[in-house]
């Protein structure tokens, strides 16, 4: 459980971590879009071009954009290869350099993976059930940081923002993923995407290089809406959770293993999990509004 981020030093850090401008199929140019979030209050993006062909193989240098409170981390959208639905696959990585080679005609999606890993980059499976994968492509892409389990244009594209399906059969079947919340923000006149999905991040520093070391550390939450302030999980005893008012905290696991608590306004909770059976365990806060808030999967 050593990467839970509520006791590390440091603060936590607001961050968006894909994100389109004008560079491939958005409709702000990348300082525009930098400011947009800079005055909604995070403290850091990244923005994560399409890397293809047809956009000239965009790598946005945003750091003519960053500020004293405001920084953000090279990335890249990553596309390569065929899905079993046969969709081109979208592969996020955060932490490119800026001189990334792009991907071969010949280059499958696993190779492409591994080589942004071994790049630094937070490597992530982008909006699984956006595009309908199944297991096999997951295991197909082979070992990356995590899968975004909700995406924020999504809601409006297909309502298919929710990815924590798929995520939840890999982990109950021994797969190690974090999780990753995000908006995808294009900024298009018919999706409302902004904002819709974000992280907190848990630095030393708000600088890309600490940043991105939490995320590769799993030191963060995701969220829509609520705060986590605290977990605490004794396993087979009690989970102790401190966050915004919520109206539900749910701990849950594998298959149906799930526990609970409710009441309005709930701030704190101690959960009984003695009997509550899972190798795993993961948080989610959900508040009046239907926001949702969600740790990583927490392993024992």
């Amino acid at each position: 459980m050593n990467h839970l981020p509520f006791d590390k030093p440091g603060q936590f850090y607001r961050g968006n971590v894909h994100t389109h401008s004008t560079l491939s199929d958005g409709a702000l140019t990348p300082e525009q879009v930098c400011r947009r979030y800079r005055e909604a209050g995070y403290d850091f993006i990244s923005l994560t071009e399409h890397f293809m062909a047809n956009y000239g193989f965009p790598m946005a240098d945003t750091r003519p954009f960053r500020t004293a409170d405001f920084t953000t981390i090279i990335g890249a959208e990553l596309h390569t290869d065929r899905t079993t639905m046969d969709s081109i696959w979208h592969i996020l990585a955060v932490g490119l350099p800026l001189d990334f080679a792009p991907s071969t005609e010949t280059e499958s999606a696993a190779a492409l993976a591994a080589r942004a890993t071994a790049a630094g980059a937070f490597v992530a499976v982008a909006h699984p059930n956006w595009y309908a994968l199944s297991e096999t492509d997951i295991e197909t892409l082979g070992a990356v940081d995590a899968i975004e389990i909700f995406n924020g244009i999504a809601v409006d594209a297909n309502d298919s923002a929710d990815s924590w399906h798929i995520a939840d059969v890999m982990l109950g079947r021994g797969q190690r993923y974090f999780a990753l919340a995000t908006d995808d923000f294009h900024a298009k006149a018919h999706h409302s995407d902004f904002g819709r999905g974000w992280v907190w991040v848990k630095s030393t520093e708000l600088t890309p290089e600490s940043l991105l070391a939490a995320l590769k550390a799993g030191a963060y939450y995701s969220s829509t809406g609520p705060q986590i302030y605290d977990v605490q999980i004794v396993p087979g005893q009690t989970a102790y959770v401190r966050c915004s008012p919520a109206e539900r905290i749910f701990v849950t696991g594998r298959g149906s293993s799930s526990a609970r608590a409710q009441g309005h306004g709930l701030a704190e909770a101690e959960i009984d999990l003695r009997n509550f059976s899972s190798p795993y365990c993961r948080i989610t806060v959900r508040d009046a509004h239907g926001g949702r808030a969600w740790t990583n999967p927490i392993w024992y």
